[in-house]
């Protein structure tokens, strides 16, 4: 007989026509029900276009076809194929206004710093916020808000997060041992990632930030499943090498119908005592990049000492209080909520969807 086991195996060996990956490791399965007479597969899907719902219904059918005669079954039970879209399930976080995706195209381009900023930015402005890490593989930020020696609180199966400068904080970091590597196959990441969001106390808030891991893996792609998303913003160094990755990043969110709500250029010069700027990795790439897009640019944070040194120390939002640097990164911080505002009205849109 067809079980929920040996059709998920069954199903892993259809692709996903957009991305050429099997529907088990993009975990869009919702959700499988068997028995002799009938099977039903439901599907989270991005993707509206006619062509790769009748693709992935042909091959969900021949793979249950496959299945049945393997198992020796005189007759193929009936199959029903339903695609969700966006939108057609409540949201399951009702208490968060919006969640906003912080990604990048590759590591290495301070990320985790400017997702942290943006959201301390916010918390500053009077916004309730919560900061989700998702970097379920490399997550940052225990270190950076100086939570290493907090011991973690779980309610039964509920994740109470951390509290820190205004900010509800839940990071895999602190759920696992220390140094231990994290290493996860698509499911897993998808699994690990999904409880982290959905099995939290987050109560009431303005604003979830999510702390991606860079590039265009399980991840993204979970969360965009997971979450009615108002939108991501994308962070790059100016230099070509970090554009083209970002690009990509860029892609890959509208390609799965999510705003993008600016770009941000990182390690953007270095200032030294005499007052010279020393543009490191040169300056305005990001700029360009978002301008070649037709994308907002949110705006550019500089090689500053205090941004690494007091995130290292887990006192980031003391950045914000640093002559100079505080006005640059409120700055930013005033950009992204109007960028946020412009979202929650409707008046921001994705740019380009590639099908």
């Amino acid at each position: 007989m067809i079980n929920q086991s040996n059709l998920r195996k069954a199903l892993s060996t259809v692709l996903d026509p957009e991305s050429g990956r099997d529907l088990v490791s993009l975990g869009v399965l919702r959700e499988l029900q068997t028995d002799e007479d009938a099977i039903r597969v439901e599907l989270d899907i991005s993707s509206t276009d006619e062509s790769v719902q009748s693709t992935l219904r042909s091959g969900i059918s021949a793979a249950v076809r496959k299945l049945a005669a393997e198992l020796g079954m005189r007759r193929v039970p009936e199959l029903e194929v339903e695609f969700l879209q966006a939108g057609s399930t409540p949201n399951p976080l009702p208490l968060v206004r919006s969640v906003i995706a912080v990604g990048a195209g590759k590591g290495g381009v301070g990320k985790s710093t400017v997702a942290v900023h943006l959201a301390l930015a916010l918390a500053r402005m009077g916004r309730k916020v919560g900061i989700l890490d998702g970097d379920i593989y490399g997550p940052s930020l225990p270190t950076m808000l100086g939570l290493q020696e907090t011991p973690p609180k779980i309610d039964g199966n509920t994740i109470i997060p951390f509290e820190k400068d205004g900010l509800k904080v839940v990071s895999i970091g602190r759920l696992v041992e220390p140094e231990k590597a994290l290493v996860w196959r698509g499911p897993m990441a998808h699994g690990a990632f999904r409880q982290l969001a959905l099995q939290s106390d987050w109560g009431e808030l303005d604003h979830l930030i999510v702390d991606l891991p860079p590039g265009t893996g399980d991840v993204p792609l979970t969360l965009a499943q997971l979450l009615p998303l108002t939108g991501a913003v994308v962070v790059c160094t100016p230099q070509k090498v970090a554009q083209d990755d970002a690009r990509r990043a860029i892609r890959m969110f509208q390609q799965l119908g999510v705003s993008i709500l600016g770009v941000v250029e990182n390690m953007a010069g270095f200032t030294a005592p005499d007052g010279t700027t020393i543009d490191l990795f040169g300056r305005g790439g990001a700029e360009d990049m978002a301008a070649s897009m037709s994308l907002p640019f949110l705006g550019r944070l500089p090689i500053h000492p205090e941004l690494a040194a007091r995130g290292d120390a887990g006192e980031p939002a003391t950045c914000h209080d640093t002559e100079g640097l505080g006005d640059t990164l409120q700055s930013l911080g005033t950009a992204f909520d109007h960028r946020i505002r412009m979202a929650e009205r409707g008046e921001d849109r994705p740019t380009l969807v590639i099908r």
